[in-house]
């Protein structure tokens, strides 16, 4: 019921153009302390027929990582932060090179705080955060080097 609640207009109450500004921004300054590309993406419902079909948000994500091309990096160390408004919830859909290192728990940790500042209605807040934390761990494994190059843009995508 949620899902045919939320309408398309909360996205822009939630995350009004200075909040996808800042997300930008924060993409764009996180990229260039590490090799790896960060994609931000939230959608406000699912639609009627990806309910009947039962589809989960993960899959959603993964679908979205899939249409964004986030697997179409160098190195394989794209990151898609997926939100579903509607659900307050976070997934995180790394490319093999980069979750090959990383692994389940430290992305669902970052989820799990992004979402707690969700429920507390911190959009911003919490979206930068997961950004960060997102660049902390690509920062360990892919770090900067002289030939580094944004592979994807850095504009948040709203569904």
């Amino acid at each position: 019921l949620r899902h045919l609640a939320t309408e398309h207009w909360t996205l822009k109450r939630k995350f009004p153009q200075r909040s996808l500004q800042a997300i930008e921004q924060a993409i764009r300054d996180a990229e260039a302390s590490h090799a790896g590309e960060i994609r931000f993406a939230v959608e406000a419902a699912l639609e009627l027929h990806q309910l009947l079909r039962g589809l989960s948000a993960r899959e959603r994500a993964i679908e979205v990582f899939s249409l964004l091309r986030v697997w179409d990096t160098e190195h394989n160390n794209g990151v898609l932060i997926y939100l579903l408004l509607a659900d307050r919830d976070v997934e995180i859909v790394a490319d093999r090179g980069i979750h090959r290192q990383v692994g389940v728990e430290s992305w669902e940790e970052i989820c799990r705080d992004m979402e707690a500042a969700f429920r507390e209605g911190r959009f911003e807040t919490g979206a930068l955060a997961g950004i960060r934390a997102v660049s902390a761990q690509l920062e360990r494994y892919y770090p900067a080097s002289a030939e580094r190059r944004d592979e994807l843009p850095n504009a948040p995508v709203i569904l």
